[in-house]
């Protein structure tokens, strides 16, 4: 455990981690403070920053189980301790850690008799388990437990209400708490100096973590969403001006078009198959928006919209982008000016790739 004495700054607004320690593998606090605020404006920053710690951090957990042997969620099966919902329930405890974009796939597949725990399924590498001895069923006999997984990074908590198609498959929903803050609480303290002035404010903010992300790490992801939030607040004045401009006589439209069209039109000698064959040697799929130099605002209105990969946004057209809410032509134009400069370079390497191989 760490702790540091408050020292409060009379000079310009700072923060600081007063206190950090670690309760257990899932279990993390952390008590920070900043100051010196003006009345009224801890109150502020403290309820912002609570329900963006509770409510806009992403976190990874299993959202549903199948298994073709479990007829139904309540039953009870040879051979294991547990009933097929305590296996659920347990599920829904491990603690996940990703940079996962949508969902993936992950499986137990363990033969008895002996104890499954977190360690024993089997995820993407990009997937890490926060604790490994983590329960999950007890096998008292000699019999296969097979089950397939579902894992995914959202925010915010799901609950799976009761639906006969969920049941069908041998697919069995499970309610998703992917909030990786447990708690977040703020308190104020008021000083002065007692010479009439006005008195300045403290704000304390204490976190609990689950484990796949520590306190400091939360506060600094809830910081930038909440900044994220205001971003287009910043730009009231250009967007009114773009109103005005596209409705008047010089309105600037684009002709429709997909980013396949365009990367198709620059190799006029390739066919449609060799260019599909170019672009899948590329992996559009690994390539993430991330990696672009995409403004702040067009990156969030793209995760938004479900495009997270290159090949994500190469299937979309014009149209499907300026019915992405706060998009602009000019948006468009920037991205496509950003794409092409990245699919040049990737050709690029793909040419020097191959004369070094002759």
């Amino acid at each position: 455990m760490v702790q540091e004495k408050v020292r409060v700054s009379t000079r310009t607004l700072q923060w600081k981690c007063v206190e950090s320690r670690a309760d257990s593998k899932r279990l993390y606090y952390g008590r920070f403070i900043l100051s010196p605020l003006m009345k009224g404006q801890a109150d502020t920053i403290g309820i912002a920053m609570r329900r963006a710690l509770l409510g806009e951090i992403e976190g990874t957990c299993i959202t549903r189980a199948k298994s073709e042997k479990i007829p139904h969620e309540y039953s009870a099966i040879v051979g294991i301790h547990e009933s097929v919902h305590e296996i659920l329930m347990n599920l829904k405890e491990i603690v996940l850690k990703s940079n996962l974009y949508g969902t993936c796939d992950a499986s137990i597949c363990v033969k008895g008799p002996g104890y499954v725990t977190a360690q024993n399924i089997i995820s993407p590498p990009y997937v890490e388990i926060v604790d490994n001895t983590q329960h999950i069923a007890n096998l008292t006999e000699p019999i296969d437990l097979c089950i397939g997984l579902q894992i995914e990074r959202n925010r915010g908590y799901r609950i799976e209400s009761p639906n006969k198609k969920n049941f069908q498959d041998g697919s069995y929903p499970i309610d998703a708490v992917f909030m990786p803050v447990r708690n977040a609480n703020y308190s104020i303290h008021s000083y002065g100096n007692g010479n009439g002035k006005e008195k300045q404010e403290i704000l304390f903010l204490e976190i609990w973590t689950n484990g796949s992300l520590t306190p400091k790490e939360a506060l600094h992801e809830a910081s930038r969403k909440v900044i994220d939030l205001f971003i287009p607040f910043l730009h009231t004045e250009a967007e009114e001006e773009n109103f005005y401009l596209d409705h008047n006589q010089h309105k600037v439209t684009l002709p429709l078009f997909t980013f396949h069209d365009k990367l198709a039109k620059l190799s006029k000698n390739k066919t449609k198959i060799a260019l599909e064959l170019e672009l899948k040697r590329l992996e559009l799929r690994s390539i993430f928006i991330d990696q672009f130099e995409f403004s702040p605002r067009i990156y969030n209105c793209l995760k938004r919209s479900n495009i997270y990969t290159l090949l994500d946004l190469l299937n979309k057209t014009q149209e499907d982008l300026m019915k992405i809410e706060h998009f602009r032509i000019e948006d468009v134009k920037q991205i496509w000016d950003i794409v092409k400069k990245h699919i040049d370079l990737l050709r690029t390497k793909e040419k020097e790739r191959k004369k070094n191989n002759f």
